[in-house]
């Protein structure tokens, strides 16, 4: 059968050709599901990270902050890599991260603020304290007779 050998090599020789396009096809397919690429939430991101960090983040949230960075890192890197939607969830959990850093170091300065008062009232307390034992122990003047007119 002459016939049916020349059609196999001709379906093999389609298959060929067909399989690596259909293939090229997928995988642009694939990078056009990416989206365009993740700067602006990356800038976002490492602004609020920025923040963070002068909100003296690292003295009150440290892990929070580390984990932003790490995840500011990872964003840079996928973006890089053309893994737009990856860099996007990396850059928005280092901004969710950056925020929950700048929340707890607001929470920490204000506590801070909050036993400065308190230290100093207690200060002043005393002082009152003082102020009004000195005065009960003191004599007291003895009043001078009124001369008559």
């Amino acid at each position: 059968m002459p016939g049916y050998n020349d059609r196999k090599i001709l379906m093999s020789a389609r298959t060929r050709m067909v399989i690596p396009g259909l293939a090229l096809a997928l995988a642009c397919v694939g990078c056009a599901s990416q989206g365009p690429p993740a700067n602006d939430e990356i800038t976002r991101a490492h602004t609020l990270v920025e923040q963070a960090e002068k909100a003296n983040a690292q003295q009150y949230a440290a892990p929070d902050l580390q984990r932003a960075h790490e995840e500011l890192t990872a964003a840079e890197t996928a973006n890089v890599a053309r893994q737009y939607d990856a860099a996007r969830a990396y850059a928005e959990s280092a901004g969710a991260d950056a925020d929950l850093a700048m929340a707890r170091a607001g929470a920490g300065e204000a506590g801070k603020a909050a036993h400065e008062i308190d230290r100093s009232n207690s200060t002043v307390r005393q002082e009152a304290d003082r102020a009004a034992d000195a005065d009960t122990t003191a004599p007291l003047p003895t009043p001078t007779p009124r001369q008559p007119q």
